[in-house]
């Protein structure tokens, strides 16, 4: 599966997706890991951003309110068509464009900054994600991106909770063996029957990477890590959203930041255009 077909999967997602998203029952988005991302990214007022996988548009906007210049990109058209229609109803500057992250349509330092909420995850050629994300940065600029938490979304997993439905452990397995497509289907938990009635569930195509090898890909490309970061709810956030209670006991989300040295580091041996190689 490359990324053409993946996008083709998007698309078909995308209706119900940016329905439910926009209606708030992405929670772990809203409470948890948009806030967290924020929390760490640089000052971006007045400076040219690139969201690579933008959805809807619903973060970029955020980028856009923080004073950034946005162009986002996105491979499925319904998701732009959401993005562009939310931009003539409240214009932020945003130029949305159709694109793969595999084949970024702009020039060689062409942005200050770029974001991918959770977003890299969903692309198999992974190196050449953040080889394209590497080439169109300006020397000194820096990539931050989230993505589901390798040592917790593993192709095993199911969430242990007590009688009173507290979740108290999650069970996870084959960490080493990477998932190259596999489709999971589900929608989003928090949403209640009457507002999922009629929509057909997500079909997602999973690829996961170890964190040796997401950390790896981004050295092999030439970037300098600068942050990790693993968001958690406190009791308060637990408290105004009971659902979310299950990402205390482990962390859901990882979020990097790497910047592109002012001078180039990129090895002669760069693995950056190959996705790693699957365990055995």
């Amino acid at each position: 599966m490359d990324h053409e077909e993946v996008g083709r999967f998007w698309n078909a997602n995308a209706d119900a997706w940016t329905k439910l998203a926009r209606a708030g029952y992405d929670i772990y988005r809203d409470y948890l890991n948009t806030p967290a991302f924020f929390a760490i990214l640089p000052d971006v007022n007045g400076l040219a951003g690139l969201d690579i996988g933008c959805g809807e548009g619903h973060n970029t906007r955020l980028l856009a309110k923080r004073g950034a210049r946005m162009t986002a990109i996105d491979i499925a058209q319904v998701f732009i068509d959401y993005a562009k229609q939310t931009e003539e109803d409240e214009p932020l500057g945003i130029d949305y464009r159709v694109a793969s992250a595999v084949n970024l349509p702009f020039a060689e330092a062409a942005f200050d900054f770029a974001t991918g909420f959770m977003s890299f995850m969903d692309i198999p050629e992974t190196g050449r994600v953040l080889a394209e994300a590497y080439r169109v940065l300006r020397p000194g600029g820096f990539l931050q991106f989230s993505i589901p938490h390798p040592c917790f979304d593993t192709p095993h997993r199911r969430n242990l909770r007590d009688e009173h439905g507290r979740t108290y452990a999650i069970e996870v397995g084959n960490y080493f063996h990477s998932l190259d497509g596999e489709i999971s289907e589900w929608i989003f938990g928090a949403a209640p029957p009457q507002a999922t009635q009629g929509l057909p569930q997500f079909k997602i195509p999973r690829f996961t990477r170890t964190v040796s090898q997401w950390l790896n890909l981004l050295i092999d490309v030439g970037f300098v890590i600068e942050r990790v970061e693993e968001p958690y709810p406190g009791d308060a956030l637990v408290l105004a959203c009971p659902n979310i209670q299950d990402a205390q006991i482990v962390a859901y989300f990882l979020h990097i930041r790497a910047r592109k040295p002012r001078q180039s580091t990129m090895p002669p041996d760069s693995a950056a255009n190959r996705a790693p190689e699957p365990a055995a």
